[in-house]
């Protein structure tokens, strides 16, 4: 989003300084090394960020540059508790507008998004002719109720596609024609959302738009307790990020609710263990059995863990166990059955030192043998465990 938009503000013809977590070059931007060098000559300082944390980061990294009267306008989707926090994080002097969008990539690159600005009236003033630049402007309130009210918009219109996604995967169950099912929807008040997901129904998910890990991420933002519907469709959301969608667009809920239902199996791969090589998943779930799959001591790069070292190698391997069972709410004392690979049965006794100190309570069954070698030189130990997933309380 932040690369469109500031391509805009260069063609309205701004002096523009950018930084980017991962360097790019914007033609006619000057690209600054760090974020407080970005903000150093600046009266304007936009922020369009992937979630609170990094917007909070990013500001941090940034204030030592920030001059007195600067204006600060907060664009990323990180609802009022954050905008409020920020507010006290930065200079008094420095004023603060949050601006959140309705929108995606193309909207922002066509100057089309509808952009939810809070805050003092005097900062608005300050701002409005710049954020015209990316589309309509609409005044919702005082400072933190553009967040808010991007919140309560996610929260209607996100849950509607997951709920369309259900229902399109219920009429497939129950022998329902879909695509005659959305021509009726189509004529009703759903009409547009109907039309506006039917390409993704029909020929699969679009290049990413909107990632459907960051609506998840807005749906968690904006969760309370009498949001039921939006919490459920946050849940839903959360298991196709689990099953690798994060990247993809929104609409990939549809084939992903379609394909649990059909077939009665999720495949998981966790954001917190390092990504398969594309073969196979980290963890497939039916039912209230999980099934994960064999983990060993490679890092992020695809590097040995503690080469030649046993009790290190168990100990990273435990972690991964730990958790891909967390990702769906299972602990060691809910695992059934644990199948150990090693590759010298000498080191069975520092292996067994380190699973005594993961399987606490009554252990599970177990299988334990020794093979000639694993899938890369240097590794010691594979673990695979079978959980039974507890039931909600």
């Amino acid at each position: 989003m932040g690369a469109p938009m500031a391509r805009r503000l260069v063609a309205a013809g701004h002096k523009v300084t950018i930084w980017n977590r991962t360097f790019r070059v914007i033609e006619g931007a000057v690209a600054a090394p760090s974020p407080a060098e970005a903000v150093a000559e600046a009266d304007l300082v936009i922020t369009m960020l992937s979630d609170p944390a990094t917007v909070k980061r990013v500001l941090s990294d940034a204030s030592p540059g920030l001059r007195s009267g600067t204006l600060v306008v907060e664009m990323s989707t990180i609802g009022p508790e954050a905008v409020a926090e920020l507010r006290d994080r930065l200079p008094s002097q420095v004023g603060l507008v949050d601006a959140p969008v309705l929108g995606s990539v193309l909207p922002a690159a066509d100057g089309t998004l509808t952009v939810l600005a809070g805050g003092l009236p005097e900062d608005l003033a300050r701002c409005r002719e710049v954020l015209e630049v990316f589309g309509r402007v609409r005044e919702v309130g005082g400072p933190g109720a553009g967040a808010a009210m991007k919140l309560a918009v996610m929260s209607a219109l996100v849950p509607a596609q997951v709920l369309l996604a259900e229902n399109l995967a219920y009429a497939e169950a129950t022998g329902v024609d879909t695509g005659a099912l959305l021509d009726v929807l189509g004529d009703t008040p759903l009409g547009s959302l109907v039309e506006r997901v039917r390409p993704a129904v029909e020929d699969g998910p679009p290049e990413t738009r909107y990632a459907l890990g960051l609506a998840a991420k807005d749906l968690a933002l904006a969760s309370h307790p009498r949001q039921t519907l939006a919490a459920s469709a946050r849940d839903r959301l959360l298991e196709a990020v689990s099953a690798g969608l994060g990247d993809k667009d929104l609409t990939a809920v549809f084939g992903n609710v379609g394909t649990a239902r059909r077939t009665g199996v999720r495949k998981l791969n966790p954001a917190s263990v390092p990504a398969t090589n594309g073969y196979y998943s980290h963890a497939a779930r039916t039912g209230d059995l999980l099934f994960v799959s064999g983990q060993v001591a490679l890092d992020e790069q695809g590097r040995v863990v503690g080469e030649g070292d046993m009790t290190r190698q168990s100990e990273y391997v435990m972690e991964l166990l730990a958790r891909v069972l967390a990702d769906q709410g299972c602990t060691f004392d809910d695992v059934t059955h644990v199948r150990t690979f090693l590759t010298d049965m000498s080191l069975v006794r520092e292996y067994g030192e380190v699973r005594g100190r993961y399987f606490t309570g009554e252990p599970p069954a177990s299988t334990t043998v020794e093979v000639s070698r694993l899938f890369v030189p240097g590794l010691l130990i594979e673990v695979e465990v079978v959980a039974a997933i507890p039931a909600p309380r």
